[in-house]
């Protein structure tokens, strides 16, 4: 009977997700992350302690709040301050859920790491490589946010949803009476509720800096508020008047610009993308026929992957796609399985 960890964020996701494996015979014990050092885990942690004594395994609370801050919370910062926009759902799993956490379990005997994230892991048997697919419902399917996960990772990792899509999920929380079977999904970033980054930047050191909204000519438009509260394909908010809709375009760290112009002028058919991290396959030696994506609410569209210098990689769309965001990732698929995946750097 493998021994498996649960992460348990409080939410119904994971709560279910621990259900199903103490049905299908695994011995439990769950774990809730306290990120956030200031922060009391108040009612998710409640409610997770909750789940965990009304199925009856162990529950512990792990601190990484230092880790949380020096990976992910510093990278929003430097991503930002770059000029990017970052990406910290991705970054998070690399580093804290499927790095240290999963760390920890294996060092505490644990055999898996499961999460309550809809995507599905399966073991090829031709190549001996594990693989990330699609979960089943679409409309909820991770693996944007996992593509980083290496081999050794998949291979100690579980994510019991994978078959199921979300009323299916209330519904087994509501019928064994967990506490937090009609709660709501977070839409938040955790460490900046309400969706206000720029506070949260500002309240960490950055002091954002003037500039000019210029064209694509170079023309000034009027006055921007620093680089960081702008992103690509941004409409609301720039206070620029004109005869028609502007959106943004690019910025310039160097110049501190940010280029506005028409709709039209944020479609793009290739990019550059930088710490890759593969999959189905070990390395990428020839072009490959892909499907990819740069932000998780889109669909995937057809494209060429080719290995560039310095494990970048470029990726070329057959058809033009609509605000390429460096900082963002792109995901690479094969059918329902993830190939790989890597930032976008230009």
């Amino acid at each position: 009977m493998p021994h498996t960890f649960v992460a348990m964020s409080g939410g119904v996701d994971s709560s279910v997700a621990a259900l199903l494996l103490q049905q299908a015979g695994h011995r439990l014990s769950g774990v809730h992350l306290r990120l956030l050092h200031n922060k009391d885990p108040g009612q998710d942690a409640e409610d997770a302690a909750a789940v965990a004594r009304r199925l009856g395994f162990p529950y512990y609370v792990f601190d990484f709040s230092e880790v949380f801050r020096d990976t992910v919370m510093r990278d929003f910062i430097r991503e930002y301050r770059a000029g990017r926009t970052p990406n910290p759902c991705a970054v998070c799993n690399r580093a804290v859920k499927f790095g240290v956490l999963l760390d920890r379990v294996r060092l505490l005997g644990g055999e898996y790491l499961a999460t309550g994230h809809y995507a599905r892991v399966e073991r090829d048997t031709a190549s001996g490589r594990y693989l990330l697919k699609r979960a089943l419902d679409r409309r909820k399917d991770q693996t944007y946010f996992l593509y980083s996960l290496t081999q050794d990772q998949l291979a100690h990792v579980l994510f019991p949803l994978g078959t199921l899509e979300k009323p299916q999920v209330r519904r087994t929380a509501e019928a064994q009476g967990l506490v937090n079977a009609e709660k709501q999904d977070s839409q938040d970033i955790c460490f900046v509720p309400g969706g206000d980054y720029m506070e949260f930047l500002q309240r960490s050191g950055v002091r954002p800096i003037p500039g000019d909204f210029v064209d694509r000519s170079g023309r000034i438009l009027g006055r921007h508020r620093g680089l960081e509260a702008y992103t690509t394909g941004q409409r609301k908010g720039l206070g620029v008047s004109a005869g028609a809709p502007l959106y943004v375009l690019k910025k310039d760290l160097a110049a501190n610009t940010v280029t506005l112009g028409p709709n039209s002028a944020l479609y793009a058919r290739e990019l550059t993308a930088d710490q890759v991290n593969w999959i189905s396959i070990p390395s990428l030696e020839h072009p490959l026929p892909v499907t990819a994506k740069t932000r998780h609410s889109q669909r995937e569209a057809a494209a060429t992957v080719e290995p560039l210098p310095d494990r970048r990689i470029r990726v070329v769309f057959q058809e033009p796609q609509r605000a390429i965001t460096p900082g963002q990732a792109v995901v690479l698929y094969d059918g329902e399985t993830v190939v790989g995946g890597g930032t976008i750097c230009q």
